[in-house]
């Protein structure tokens, strides 16, 4: 098992959501998080002032996949995410040992 983490643009959400949908994934976790990357930031005017946003707002998604589902869910994101500017993310993979469903006690791959 896998565990897929991306952050993505904002309004990116809803596409990337949609497409794992598509695809099977039926869970999902979402965070607003901020953060910066290359893109390094941005200035704003608000009524006449200039003011440096050094941390932009982003989304954070975590999906627990099979070993299976790991390169078509990957390569949804990326597609579903994917805007041409920079600034469009980045998607990191990272093994889970172990996964356990609360409520029924079932563990493994079937717990996702």
């Amino acid at each position: 098992m896998k565990l897929i983490t991306a952050i993505i643009k904002p309004f990116k959400l809803d596409e990337v959501y949609e497409a794992l949908s598509a695809i099977g994934i039926a869970g999902m976790t979402t965070y607003d998080v901020r953060g910066f990357g290359r893109q390094k930031g941005h200035t704003e005017l608000y009524r006449g002032a200039e003011y440096v946003i050094d941390f932009l707002l982003k989304q954070k998604i975590e999906v627990a996949v099979t070993e299976e589902m790991l390169e078509s869910a990957l390569g949804v994101i990326q597609r579903a995410a994917y805007s041409g500017k920079i600034g469009d993310g980045k998607i990191f993979v990272t093994h889970i040992q172990e996964a356990r469903r609360i409520r029924t006690g079932e563990n493994g791959s079937i717990a996702l």
